[in-house]
């Protein structure tokens, strides 16, 4: 995706009602065309935060995730935060951030159903900063292979597009990196279930599972690091 390329986007209403955002040089969906809300609720929130918080019984959480895009997931996981405040660190990895007219359109104050302070946040999660008592947000302009980290992470959102539209980033060399990036028994989660990223996973070190999807998928992955 060139960010010549990221004026072409469209919008587009899911069957849940949420909007995404559509790239037709991909022909590919920012979030499922069955759902954009009720898939980042289901795989990044309930499958990989709320896992998260039950297994460090609450500690605090730092979270990486690979594609901010829409800044859903982000939004979503702030939402969480404010009903059960434990500090989070989160940092998003976003080479191509959507344009500014276009975050306006997506909608997700009304259907949320966000107060003054909540909306604020989701705009100061585009443009690339929050620091919000205890949860501290940074969007990071780079790719996954090029990013470095002083602290460890315990849940990486992989939200990355689909591994036939954007196949560098379900590679051993990337699934190695989130490997690095991880505390031990910390948790890879992803929309995608195919079997080739599971094997994939697996090389890399992971222990894998299976999950029933989120509405109109039928799988998706949990993935835990094990320490070698």
């Amino acid at each position: 995706v060139g960010k010549r390329k990221m004026n072409m986007l469209q919008l587009l209403r899911t069957k849940d009602n949420s909007f995404t955002l559509f790239n037709p040089d991909l022909n590919e969906t920012y979030h499922s065309r069955h759902g954009a809300l009720q898939e980042s609720q289901y795989v990044f929130i309930k499958q990989g935060l709320h896992y998260c918080a039950k297994e460090k019984q609450n500690s605090p959480l730092n979270i990486l995730e690979v594609g901010f895009g829409t800044g859903l997931n982000a939004l979503l996981t702030y939402l969480e935060f404010e009903k059960q405040p434990l500090p989070i660190k989160y940092y998003s990895l976003e080479p191509f951030p959507i344009p500014g007219e276009l975050i306006n359109q997506l909608g997700y104050t009304e259907l949320l159903q966000l107060n003054e302070k909540q909306e604020k946040i989701f705009y100061g999660l585009h443009s690339g900063k929050v620091n919000d008592s205890s949860f501290n947000f940074n969007l990071i302009q780079y790719g996954l292979m090029d990013f470095n980290s002083d602290a460890n992470f315990d849940l990486v959102y992989f939200d990355a597009f689909a591994p036939e539209k954007q196949p560098d980033l379900w590679t051993k060399a990337a699934f190695d990196k989130c490997y690095s990036l991880l505390n031990s028994q910390g948790v890879l989660v992803t929309y995608c279930a195919k079997g080739e990223v599971k094997r994939t996973l697996k090389a890399s070190g992971f222990k894998v599972e299976t999950l029933p999807g989120p509405p109109g998928k039928r799988e998706m992955i949990r993935a835990i690091k094990e320490p070698h």
